[in-house]
């Protein structure tokens, strides 16, 4: 049986000055999507190979006409043609580091997305970002599972993680945006609205998050030294009491929790919902990562209610 998921589609009109394009147009600026990402506290040069396989089992689960432009250093966007997906390649491939977003769309939410940071340096930074690590993520539709089920989708999660040298990960509903999404009211009041709805900005997570966890997901992959720390496979399967729940151990000290046949998103009323949802958020607090500053348009109150949506 389909768990709804809700429908989040925020637009903006744009009025260009006249006489160039004197119409509005109106863009669709966030809208509720599917995230797979996986964090690696590894440097590019020891992750570059796994994540370049790991976009093409995207590419082939989603087609490459999917992402049809990609970001240059200097924040234009540049075709994806045959000459674009050599580049794209080749640099993925380079030990130095990289920076890679590449989308469906480039003025308008994306839908389909691939994002990869990587570390630059043999180890990771000690600077301004002690806690950087490298980051590859995935964007799709949510009506991917309407059209091929959430089997499809964990299937995919599983595969693209599978040669992933992770520290942790998570697929779930999330926020999509173009830009900023904290900027809309309507982004708050859909945060507040459902607790099992999640907000990324990668970048700013990549930057901070080291060995953490994101938080609890319909998905949630686990690595070292967290899972060590929860004394394995076997440690934490013997906290985890949801019947909904299911811990499949990967191998290579990783695991992976399914909360749930389906992703859900909850309601307003979360002591009420997401039951394994908060279980496991509960036994990970320990080493849940925390924003570092409030989102744009979320007061200190709003920032804690959300981060501890799960917990309280």
């Amino acid at each position: 049986m389909s768990v709804p998921t809700p429908k989040v589609r925020i637009y903006e009109t744009y009025r260009p000055c006249p006489p160039e394009r004197p119409e509005a147009r109106r863009y669709l600026v966030v809208r509720d999507s599917l995230n797979i990402t996986f964090y690696m506290r590894r440097p590019h040069s020891e992750v570059r190979h796994a994540v370049a396989h790991a976009l093409e089992v995207y590419l082939q689960a989603v087609g490459q006409q999917k992402l049809t432009c990609y970001a240059t250093r200097s924040g234009d966007w540049q075709d994806l043609d045959d000459a674009g997906w050599a580049f794209i390649r080749e640099y993925l491939l380079q030990p130095e580091g990289a920076n890679i977003l590449l989308r469906e769309h480039a003025t308008v939410v994306p839908g389909h997305a691939f994002v990869h940071l990587g570390v630059g340096a043999d180890t990771p930074s000690d600077g301004l970002f002690p806690d950087e690590a490298s980051a590859v993520s995935f964007w799709l539709p949510t009506e991917y599972l309407e059209e091929r089920g959430p089997g499809w989708l964990r299937e995919l999660a599983l595969e693209l993680g599978a040669r992933l040298p992770f520290n942790s990960g998570h697929a779930g509903l999330f926020l999509q945006s173009s830009f900023d999404p904290m900027t809309h009211a309507e982004v708050r009041a859909a945060c507040l609205a459902y607790p099992g709805l999640d907000l990324l900005n990668v970048d700013e997570v990549a930057s901070n998050i080291g060995t953490r966890v994101k938080g609890a997901h319909w998905l949630t992959f686990l690595g070292q030294p967290v899972l060590g720390e929860l004394g394995g496979a076997t440690g934490l399967r013997s906290r985890l009491h949801s019947p909904d729940t299911t811990l499949q151990d990967l191998g290579a000290d990783r695991v992976v929790v399914t909360l749930g046949q389906w992703p859900e998103a909850g309601d307003q009323e979360p002591e009420r919902t997401l039951a394994p949802h908060r279980e496991l958020a509960r036994v990970l607090e320990p080493w849940l990562y925390r924003e570092r500053t409030p989102w744009t348009g979320f007061t200190e109150d709003d920032m804690r209610r959300w981060e501890r949506r799960l917990l309280d």
